[in-house]
């Protein structure tokens, strides 16, 4: 991509920390000398911001088969986010969240919760080099409430004190590790498109000013060392993997291009509170603040449709769950 002439680019960048270490460099950058930090202690010092405008997301649907069938979406606009200092240091990077509509179970709530980072930042060269640590979230959503359904889950869920997934604090988690090394949860974002596949046309971004690529391997999700909760646990997991295609299946590798708007700067407070106000949006009318993304879609365009008798099938399950185990939760 050559450098936009007409460019906006506030003034300010300096650079130089991606030439801090020759380790640092392509083709094969190695971050390992510099710490991994909490993603939001360090706000203060951000002053240059890459917004994802274009995220678009792939993972294999039938994951196994000799056709695993590969999906494409684009999640809303500006959903991810690069912060870094003027010398190129990134020091915080907003992850996706968005909700999901289960028939007959509700509205639920997809978070991407970045626990660690680190890397840099090149606005000359256009490139970046960061790692990352996340872990999933999926909660109900407040918007739920008006399905009966879930109203009984949050009222029987309310007697008790067990870790349900009422809200964020108990939501499900569901681990993240490195492509082929469950061994190591840090995982690269790299520059370029993925090599793993070729995305077709309308998933492709040209008039971005950069782009880069993120590969991470689901696990399984987390244990609450509650067998009643871990049990209700995977049972939603299972009728949200029915109706993403397979999104989070334990062992399947979901892929990002994040195709970047030129550098901008930073509001700090608004950094602070993108992600409660995201999730508000999503709770109150299950919509992005940014505006909507596109439907998941098979190479040829073909809309990914989930197969509804499974679903009916599993949310089956979950009544049958409720009924078996309702006077099982302490009163």
């Amino acid at each position: 991509m050559t450098p936009n002439q007409n460019s906006n680019i506030p003034p300010g960048w300096v650079g130089g920390f991606a030439e801090s270490n020759p380790a640092f460099a392509y083709p094969n950058p190695d971050l390992t000398s510099l710490p991994m930090l909490d993603n939001m202690a360090n706000i203060d010092l951000l002053q240059r911001q890459q917004g994802v405008e274009w995220p678009e997301f792939s993972w294999e649907t039938e994951k196994g088969n000799s056709d695993p069938k590969r999906c494409f979406q684009m999640f809303a606009p500006y959903i991810s986010r690069l912060g870094y200092t003027a010398t190129g240091r990134v020091y915080s990077i907003i992850c996706p969240q968005q909700g999901v509509f289960i028939h007959k179970i509700g509205c639920m709530n997809v978070e991407v919760t970045v626990t660690g980072q680190r890397g840099w930042v090149d606005e000359t060269s256009k490139e970046v080099a960061a790692d990352m640590t996340v872990e999933g979230k999926i909660w109900f959503s407040p918007s739920s409430h008006q399905n009966y359904f879930v109203k009984m889950l949050w009222d029987l869920f309310a007697h008790s004190d067990l870790p349900f997934p009422s809200h964020k604090a108990h939501a499900i988690i569901v681990t993240t590790h490195e492509y082929k090394n469950p061994k190591q949860p840090i995982f690269p974002v790299r520059t370029g498109q993925t090599n793993l596949f070729t995305s077709p046309d309308f998933a492709i971004h040209n008039e971005a000013w950069a782009v880069g690529n993120v590969e991470v391997e689901i696990g399984p999700i987390q244990k609450t060392n509650n067998v009643l909760v871990d049990g209700f646990n995977q049972l939603v997991m299972d009728a949200f993997n029915l109706a993403s295609g397979n999104m989070l299946q334990p062992g399947n590798l979901l892929s990002w291009n994040v195709w970047f708007t030129e550098p901008g700067l930073v509001d700090k407070e608004e950094w602070r509170t993108h992600a409660e106000r995201w999730r508000k949006s999503i709770d109150e009318d299950h919509r992005s603040p940014d505006g909507p993304g596109t439907i998941a879609r098979y190479f040829d365009g073909t809309p990914f449709h989930p197969v509804e008798e499974l679903i009916e099938q599993k949310v089956k399950e979950i009544f049958d769950w409720i009924l078996n185990h309702l006077w099982h939760l302490p009163k």
